[in-house]
């Protein structure tokens, strides 16, 4: 019998200015409204189905910040004080603005066209902007309120399009909505978001699903520990000026830490499994993993390759290297399969994908029949390129899949003791992430190595802060949480010329929001070199950038 581990991963930046607390980009909350209930339904309508669930501690906080808006009304994200907004022919300039950037930002084929009203509105957008310059003053309130609850139905999951609640009505209905219609909108909301921990920790209590963790804010551990790991798979890296970042072991200790202590409150248990960002990994931080505790953790098959060679196994978990204290379990995913959902079955009917799938599987059940077949990849960023939001593809592939007696799935902390048998020592551990096998993505060019160093001189200035006495604990405590947003990987996966502009932009201005904010709470002058843009892009990657091929 072969054992089919998914892992799916939930994660998004931190994207809250550093001194307003408002949200610039309103990701988090498109996403809780449409793949983390969607991702949830999945599983409570297929019990039989077991998997892992990865939720990155900062996208938790997000989605509590979300919570305690609604709840209180006060709100911090432009697209929620649009829609709550009474009298939208006196909506500010600065919401219209931002509205008009954002609300058509979706993939278009699947979140767009299907849905005539809201291609409407972006006709109208579209013919209003080819006249005069003063053509936008021509737009009423009526289209502002119509623009910003669609934007909403168009993010909203196939599980509350067809739940209970407004949603379906609202399409319904089409435009013209008032106040009531975007109450009810928000309203709906709130009860999705506020329902998110709660039905995935019952999923977990039940047994159905493992909750693993992710360092707190989704650093780039390897790194933060030694830039030099970088060349362990590309030798001719070019590296920061920088030697390394300062104090970064103390540093991954902290994000680990936190990501236990955030595990054990919101979900009542502590994690046995690290996913760690990006799946990357270098020898140094599998010794700060085994020594928090973890009994597994895992990266692909890029990683296994470089480290055991080519003929090595995706289909046996591995032991850590010699050295590595405790008994640290090691699981290297299946690029092939992760890749086919993650970037091309979109485009397949979800029969089709589904049963393309499970003739994969069973190739690899009859090659191997106790086989361990890893598939990881982002539980939400895929979803958006599918029909229906991958509505038919996973009900035709779990009803597959707990139809096959052959074909088990497993959550890893499972595998980890079904498999132990099986288990090979990796000989070594070469650095490297699920993004090609190496760190490139995070290092080696010129504005991502411009980044580290702004980020390392800011390090500096707080080790010396906080060595002196000068500073109080809330202080402490203050300037070290920025610090742990500025750690992020996500700055430096964004900063390249082959992503597109608009998210280079974004994600470059708020970086180094995060590290002149940073130095204000020092009471330090920021750098001049913080005025300017680091990268600029110009590419137009797959899948908008938010997921990257194996190979």
């Amino acid at each position: 019998m072969a054992d089919l581990a998914f892992l799916w991963h939930m994660h998004q930046p931190d994207y809250r200015h550093p001194e307003t607390g408002h949200f610039t980009l309103p990701w988090t909350l498109l996403h809780a409204i449409k793949d983390y209930p969607d991702m949830a339904s999945h599983l409570e309508r297929h019990p039989a189905i077991r998997c892992t669930v990865n939720f990155v501690p900062v996208l938790l906080a997000q989605i509590e910040d979300y919570c305690d808006q609604l709840a209180t009304r006060q709100w911090r994200d432009p697209l929620l004080r649009i829609l709550a907004w009474p009298d939208p022919d006196h909506l500010a300039p600065a919401d219209r603005s931002w509205l008009l950037d954002m609300a058509f930002r979706c993939h278009a084929p699947t979140m767009l066209e299907p849905f005539a009203p809201y291609r409407r509105l972006r006709d109208l957008l579209a013919f209003v902007r080819s006249q005069d310059g003063n053509g936008l003053d021509y737009l009423a309130g009526q289209y502002y309120a119509d623009l910003a609850t669609w934007y909403v139905l168009a993010w909203s999951g196939e599980s509350l399009r067809r739940g209970p609640g407004p949603i379906a009505a609202l399409m319904a209905k089409g435009g013209s909505f008032d106040l009531a219609d975007r109450e009810a909108l928000i309203n709906e909301i709130r009860t999705v978001l506020d329902g998110l921990t709660p039905r995935y920790r019952a999923l977990a209590e039940r047994g159905q699903i493992e909750l693993c963790c992710t360092p707190a804010h989704h650093p780039l551990a390897p790194l933060l520990l030694d830039f030099g790991v970088a060349r362990e798979a590309m030798p001719d890296c070019l590296l920061p000026a920088a030697p390394g970042y300062p104090g970064g072991r103390s540093r991954v200790e902290a994000h680990l830490q936190l990501a236990r202590q955030s595990h054990q409150q919101r979900f009542g248990h502590l994690p046995a499994g690290l996913w760690p960002a990006e799946g990357a990994l270098s020898q140094a931080f599998l010794h700060q993993i085994a020594d928090a505790g973890f009994i597994w953790t895992a990266s692909s098959r890029g990683v296994l390759e470089h480290s055991a060679g080519p003929d090595a196994s995706t289909g046996i978990p591995w032991q850590a290297p010699e050295g590595i204290p405790g008994d640290l379990t090691l699981f290297f995913r299946n690029e092939h399969l992760s890749d086919l959902i993650g970037f091309e079955y979109a485009r397949w009917h979800g029969r089709d994908a589904a049963a393309h799938f499970m003739a994969e599987v069973t190739t690899l059940h009859g090659q191997d029949a106790d086989a361990l077949i890893p598939v990881f990849l982002d539980g939400e960023n895929a979803w958006e390129y599918y029909p229906y939001n991958g509505w038919y593809f996973f009900n035709d592939l779990y009803e597959a899949l707990a139809g096959t007696p052959a074909i088990t799935t497993v959550t890893l902390s499972e595998a980890t003791d079904r498999h132990r048998p099986r288990r090979r020592r990796l000989p070594g551990l070469t650095a490297g992430s699920w993004v090609f096998g190496t760190l490139s993505t995070w290092i080696g060019s010129p504005d991502k190595n411009h980044a580290w160093e702004l980020l390392c001189d800011v390090k500096q200035c707080v080790d010396r802060a906080l060595d002196s006495a000068s500073l109080d604990a809330g202080q402490r405590q203050h300037i070290l949480a920025l610090l742990a947003v500025c750690e992020s990987s996500d700055w430096f996966w964004w900063l390249g010329d082959y992503n597109a502009p608009e998210s280079v932009s974004a994600f470059d201005h708020l970086f180094r929001d995060n590290i002149r904010a940073l130095y204000r709470l020092l009471g330090l002058p920021a750098p001049t070199s913080l005025d300017h843009p680091i990268s600029r892009g110009g590419g137009t990657p797959e899948s908008g950038g938010t997921m990257r091929r194996a190979t």
